[in-house]
């Protein structure tokens, strides 16, 4: 019988080893993962590699993590937050390597990653500080610069809903990253609101297909963040 669910969060976070990479879903706070981030602080992997949208809002989830020093590396669009970035202390002081991508190209970075694609070109960053060292091509006339995929060892997203075989629905714009870093993580690793049986999510409303998610943990404690 195929049952992807955990019982606990330290299940869910188990197996991360010193210097995995992770991919975490969140766009600020809306979608973001925070208590398997802060579970990852007890777990005790360290010199981590972050994949991201942002570097986590204010003390608490994937900020928290960075501040805990967990973390040498982190591949975002945004490093800062509307909230207190404690990245900002850490790069300061060269404790922290810092990779940024144009939101759109890491988008395309994550699910290249998930569909096998090997590389692909993109007019973005052409001519800035952001495109030196890459091989760049022109097209009928527009210049282009080669990016690649992105893979993680874990991949660590929040969804709404879930049947144990691991198919997914989410909440609105919590969605953003989740269903490509789903895809492109070699473990995937879900927190939910809820967990329903079997047949009761509408084919039609499941974004992430179960085949792409191997554990599935239900957190009954709230969120301290919306989304």
């Amino acid at each position: 019988m195929i049952d992807k669910t955990v019982a606990t969060i330290e299940d869910a976070v188990a197996g991360i080893s010193d210097g995995a990479t992770l991919m975490v879903s969140g766009f600020g706070e809306a979608g973001a993962p925070v208590e398997l981030m802060e579970a990852i602080i007890e777990q005790g992997a360290r010199n981590l590699t972050i994949v991201s949208n942002n570097a986590g809002e204010a003390y608490h989830g994937l900020a928290k993590l960075v501040n805990e020093k967990r973390v040498v590396k982190v591949i975002c669009s945004f490093p800062t937050a509307a909230k207190k970035a404690v990245i900002k202390d850490l790069y300061a002081a060269g404790e922290i390597e810092l990779e940024i991508v144009p939101q759109g190209t890491l988008s395309e970075r994550i699910r290249a990653g998930g569909a096998g694609i090997g590389g692909f070109y993109t007019p973005t960053s052409f001519g800035t500080k952001l495109a030196e060292g890459k091989e760049t091509r022109q097209f009928d006339g527009q210049d282009y610069v080669l990016e690649f995929p992105l893979f993680a060892d874990f991949a660590f997203v929040k969804a709404f809903q879930a049947d144990r075989w691991g198919n997914l629905t989410y909440d609105k714009s919590a969605r953003n990253f989740g269903p490509s870093m789903a895809m492109a993580g070699e473990t995937t690793v879900v927190q939910v609101s809820e967990i329903v049986e079997l047949g009761e999510l509408d084919p039609e409303r499941v974004v992430t297909p179960g085949i792409f998610v191997d554990r599935v943990v239900k957190l009954s404690s709230p969120n301290r963040i919306s989304g």
